[in-house]
């Protein structure tokens, strides 16, 4: 259920109209790292853990939910950057006159450049938001990404708010309105907040490495393989232990000389490790059985009945009721 509030989460202003900038802002608006894609991800990642992880269901949509109200900040922004543009547009008279707004005839043929570069924006719009990025490719839900796994979803739901936020402390190079920077930082200081969220909800999940269930072979889980020549650089990625999995790095120096020598590394063994197939397997069975469990607990029907929501009131009055016939 969702209730809109009409104010704004954040107060946005502007100083002044900006056509150029308000262009820009539509990254953030129908962009692939923008607000609309966040909200989205969010929330078609809920459904998944409704049951299973009602906590982190109850974050997702909580974020989702701010996400969409961080869509409305921006498109309010947008349409104040765009003050002018709308009732201009709806000056269908030769004399019509966008030059006193866009100060002077060469910022109108500006305009125009712009306009011919992302038509939607300007002309079949109407001077309103669109759900494009800044160059006129419309919003697609090919950016929405999700496994159907939490420890893989909220990874990459880390990387996503990493991407937003970026791409908000680069808009912000690009204008010099104080009151529309107040606003992008706050967008993006948000991105920060939920960056934190996501981590601090993927480590309340253990194991939640290596993503998924399955466990990784242990003949090749430590190998780093030296790709390309000149002068070697070690490092803790290739060398001591393994960050995650605690295993020792294996430098193999001669990539080619060692793929011959494996038959194709069908031959390689384990090296610097504890696991063995033999571990792998019972790890792989042993979380197999718990997440299976959990979910298959959580989404049992009741009296053959699924319900997605329990409501408190009718469950109260039911219970009311039969507790007074019981009398």
């Amino acid at each position: 259920m969702f209730h809109h509030v009409k104010e704004l989460q954040f107060n946005a202003r502007v100083s002044k109209p900006d056509v150029r900038f308000a262009k820009l802002l539509l990254e953030q608006f129908g962009g692939p790292n923008g607000e609309l894609k966040a909200a989205m991800q969010y929330f078609v990642q809920a459904f998944g853990c409704r049951k299973a992880y009602p906590d982190k269901y109850d974050m997702l949509m909580d974020i989702a939910t701010e996400e969409f109200s961080h869509l409305e900040i921006v498109g309010a922004t947008i349409q104040m950057l765009l003050t002018g543009v709308n009732g201009e547009l709806k000056n269908a008279a030769d004399e019509s006159d966008l030059t006193k707004m866009l100060d002077g005839q060469a910022a109108k043929e500006n305009y125009i450049h712009d306009a011919m570069v992302n038509p939607h924006f300007f002309i079949v719009s109407g001077g309103t938001p669109t759900l494009t990025d800044s160059v006129g490719n419309p919003w697609s839900a090919s950016y929405i990404m999700g496994m159907g796994d939490l420890t893989a979803d909220l990874r990459l739901n880390i990387g996503a708010e990493t991407s937003a936020k970026m791409v908000y402390e680069n808009l912000m190079k690009f204008t010099d309105d104080v009151y529309v920077k107040e606003s992008l930082r706050f967008l993006m200081t948000r991105e920060v907040a939920h960056f934190q969220m996501f981590q601090a909800a993927l480590d309340t999940i253990k194991p939640n490495f290596p993503p998924g269930i399955l466990e990784s072979d242990p003949k090749y889980s430590n190998k780093y393989f030296n790709m390309s020549n000149g002068e070697d650089v070690k490092g803790p990625w290739n060398e001591g232990e393994s960050p995650l999995m605690g295993e020792e790095w294996q430098y193999i120096e001669n990539p080619i000389q060692h793929v011959r020598d494996t038959n194709g590394l069908l031959d390689e063994e384990a090296e610097g490790t504890e696991r063995t197939e033999k571990s792998v397997q019972t790890a792989n069975k042993k979380l197999s059985e718990e997440r299976k469990e959990k979910v298959d607990k959580a989404t049992a029907p009741s009296n053959g009945v699924m319900s997605w929501s329990v409501y408190e009131d009718s469950e109260k009055s039911r219970e009311e009721k039969e507790s007074f016939v019981s009398k």
